[in-house]
């Protein structure tokens, strides 16, 4: 919230400047439009007044890993004399400022990370632009933008295609900025498939047609025709391909931008400079056909997401007394009852009123097998409804659904840089303009120096800037990311940046809480002894105790009985033994059920069940007695039960080379012992409060292990925060549990872990191949160059074949399958 902070603050002390609107001032409540208050200190003491007119604003930061990001922030800031306060939560990711915010974005994105503010304003436009075929395009077009005094800021985002802008002028001033350097940009809300379609088939189109007129060119040499007509058609070629990357050029060199279109124009031009015509239009064909494969690769990876986009239907059928009407989704308002016959996909997440289906949620959980669904039941957005005709009440907007916070959390965290990445562009920002260096170097010098001709070393020159575009080695890692955080999306587990996959990656060990995650966390009856009455007679009388009770165990007992048609007796006179058990009055005598307290306490004896007592404690379930005054009726066992996917899950992990399974919980050792052995953990640690499961991963990490916490991201935050990777299980249900951890899994079970760990070590095998490749390219390139064996469009080959052929590797990371 952005408020007006008047002279009154001045009365307050530097602490409670910090603190909101609603504290206290000398007595008296805030008021931000207030301009008096405590007027005489105001006179007294007329320094303390450090600016009437500060505001305070809040900004979303992405990209902080550790807390000591959020104190590199605050500190970057706080030497702006504009900021009197900058304040950074490392848990919520928040920037709150005081002050003036000119330089507040422009500071943290200088820093390392993205910044944008909590609440944007309609100035902030976000436009889809095409033709970016590496990340130093992106840079060229915000600097081109920043130049423009109508643009207050401009971020543009190479691996989602996307650019925010806020601006005073017009979308149409903006798209013909954008056109001046050869890039299309349109509306995001109007950008269309055909659209893209019809400018892939004009890029081909003058593809084709200057390929025609280099083959006559080339034709032309070896004929009679005159020598002027052949440098024609190859001055045509260069014209119709060159047009787009020399005017790019010119704009990015106004920008002071040293990117590709720069280093193949001056290439292009000092050919054509020095009578190689047919170099010229070889080297600028190759780079136009080289950068429309690009372009048509990067398209298909941003589609792996764009294509969640199109799950959800754009209208709905609203219920209306009697009647069906059909509305867009984004007019449909909380509370409202759709329709949604057999086959077609649900609009709008929501609760079921009426019937029963089976609903496909692989777009959400990636679960394969269909989910029955009846009244009372939660639907979402964007799956589909497979059989029976339903009504559901909607519970969220159209931008509040959990499909559309997919989209969102994913396009975040594919506009993250990785720490790979981030050392590559750094890498990258050195080699150009060094390259660039040496090769005006090499024009110049040798000559000068008498060791050849000036044609000569100006061909090894531009040969050498066209090896100085970094493009392979730029786009080897963020394609890779993209293909993998969409791979990841599509099976229901959400990756958070390409920091977390990298993580997944490395990781030695897992820790898992126990009730939850690892067993349903819903106790089960395990066992039934009855020693003075029938198995039926017993489970009768334990029904009528615990039908009243609100206890985990005694709900599982009610529940065995109703499944086993059980009746009730007639009881009165019921009683809470808190922390003990339960007691009641049935046909006239007192039953007791509860724990070995509660008949210690009564003089009851328990000699007789004793060592049955013993043995289904060392078993870790949970003892619940059944009896009088007088005798034990029976014994009755409950425990937590493993999950169905748990073993197969745990299993697929050390498939992957997980070795390191451990388990965290609270409970007592016998449980403890009896679950890891169920589940074939690798260890356990029992006994655990809270704080302890922290101790515990630490101990992991002092071992040498990096260690992923698992758990439901809320009961466990504090080991999840502490883990190398915090991943938070049922995304689908919890709000809570996509916003906190690193890595969430949609569906409330752990088969799609295995698969997580899978993609990651996939995806930084293919990073790892994409970036030697690149740089062994590279060097051979440069190692041609002087003996004279690189030409110059063996030299543009090298470079945009090698981009496109670590495109098409990392693509493959969409196919991997669980």
């Amino acid at each position: 919230m952005t408020t007006q902070v008047s002279e009154i603050d001045s009365c307050c002390s530097s602490e409670e400047k910090a603190i909101d609107e609603e504290d206290e001032c000398c007595g008296h409540t805030k008021d931000r439009e207030t301009t008096a208050c405590c007027s005489s200190e105001i006179e007294e003491a007329p320094s303390m007044i450090t600016n009437v007119h500060a505001e305070r604003k809040e900004f979303r930061i992405y990209g902080m890993d550790c807390p000591s990001c959020a104190l590199t922030i605050e500190k970057g800031l706080s030497g702006l004399k504009e900021v009197q306060e900058a304040k950074v939560n490392y848990s919520t990711a928040k920037l709150q400022v005081l002050g003036s915010f000119n330089q507040v974005e422009e500071t943290v994105q200088k820093l390392g990370f993205t910044v944008e503010p909590l609440h944007q304003n309609e100035k902030l436009r976000t436009y889809l632009v095409e033709g970016m075929d590496c990340g130093s395009c992106a840079q060229s077009i915000e600097n081109h933008l920043n130049n423009i005094p109508a643009v207050n800021s401009a971020s543009v985002s190479f691996s989602t295609g996307k650019m925010k802008v806020e601006h005073e002028n017009s979308v149409a001033d903006i798209v013909s900025e954008i056109s001046k350097i050869g890039y299309h940009a349109s509306l995001l809300e109007n950008n269309t498939d055909s659209k893209q379609a019809m400018k892939s088939k004009g890029e081909f189109g003058s593809i084709t047609i200057s390929g025609i007129f280099i083959v006559m060119g080339f034709i032309g040499t070896h004929t009679v025709l005159p020598p002027f007509l052949t440098t024609i058609f190859y001055a045509l070629a260069i014209v119709i391909s060159g047009y787009k990357p020399v005017k790019s050029a010119y704009f990015a060199v106004k920008s002071r931008s040293l990117d590709m279109n720069v280093l193949m124009s001056t290439a292009v031009i000092g050919a054509a400079m020095i009578g190689e015509w047919f170099e010229g239009a070889t080297v600028v064909w190759l780079f136009a056909l080289g950068t429309a494969l690009q372009n048509l690769s990067m398209e298909r990876t941003r589609k792996s997401i764009r294509g969640l986009m199109d799950l959800s239907p754009s209208e709905a059928w609203i219920k209306v007394g009697s009647e069906l009407v059909k509305k867009p989704v984004d007019q449909v308002s909380i509370g409202e009852i759709i329709v949604v016959k057999p086959g077609d996909r649900i609009p709008l997440d929501g609760e079921m009123r009426q019937g029963e289906t089976s609903v496909n949620q692989a777009p959400i959980t990636g679960e394969s097998i269909p989910i029955d669904k009846t009244v009372g039941d939660t639907v979402y957005a964007g799956t589909i409804n497979e059989s029976g005709s339903i009504e559901v009440k909607v519970t969220k907007l159209i931008e509040d659904t959990t499909i559309s916070k997919i989209i969102h959390l994913v396009e975040e965290a594919q506009e993250q840089r990785a720490p790979t990445q981030a050392f590559i562009d750094k890498f990258a920002s050195i080699y150009t303009p060094v390259v660039f260096a040496v090769a005006l170097a090499v024009i110049v010098l040798p000559p000068l120096a008498g060791m050849g001709s000036w044609s000569e070393w100006v061909y090894k020159g531009l040969a050498l800037l066209v090896v100085a575009c970094p493009c392979a080695l730029v786009i080897s890692t963020p394609v890779a990311i993209v293909s993998a955080i969409g791979n990841a999306a599509k099976h229901g587990v959400l990756i958070k940046g390409g920091t977390f996959l990298e993580k997944a990656g490395a990781l030695k060990a897992i820790a898992f809480d126990k009730t939850g995650t690892l067993t349903e966390g819903k106790p089960q009856v395990g066992g039934i002894s009855a020693y003075t009455a029938t198995r039926e007679e017993l489970l009768s009388i334990a029904y009528t105790l615990e039908d009243y009770s609100t206890h985990p165990i005694g709900r599982a007992i009610v529940h065995y009985a109703k499944e086993n048609g059980i009746q009730t007796k007639k009881g009165e006179q019921f009683k809470n033994i808190v922390g003990k058990g339960v007691q009641a009055t049935i046909d006239g005598k007192v039953y007791y059920a509860g724990n070995t307290k509660l008949f210690e306490e009564r003089n009851i004896s328990l000699d007789s069940v004793k060592n049955e007592l013993e043995e289904i404690q060392i078993q870790g379930k949970t003892v619940v007695i059944i009896g009088t005054e007088t005798e034990i009726v029976g014994v009755i066992s409950v425990a937590d039960t493993i999950r169905k996917a748990t073993i197969n899950a745990l299993n697929g992990l050390k498939n992957v080379g997980i070795n390191h399974v451990v388990m965290l919980t609270g409970d007592n050792e016998g449980t403890a012992k009896r679950i890891s052995k169920e589940a074939n953990v690798s260890r356990y640690f029992a006994e655990l409060m809270p704080e302890d499961k922290v101790d515990a991963i630490k101990q992991l990490q002092e071992e040498g292990y990096k260690v992923a916490m698992v758990g439901d991201g809320i009961n466990d935050a504090p080991a999840l925060a502490t883990s190398d990777l915090g991943i938070a299980m049922g995304g689908a249900g919890t709000d809570t549990a996509m916003e906190t951890a690193d890595i969430v899994l949609m569906a409330d079970n752990l088969e799609k872990l295995p698969h997580t760990i899978k993609l990651s070590r996939k995806a930084l095998a293919i990073i790892k191949q994409n970036i030697w490749f690149s740089l062994i390219v590279k060097f051979i390139a440069l190692v041609f160059i002087f003996p004279g064996w690189l030409t110059l469009w063996m030299a543009v080959l090298s470079d945009t074949g090698a981009a496109v052929l670590v495109i098409l590797n990392a693509l493959r990371l969409l196919r991997v399958e669980e």
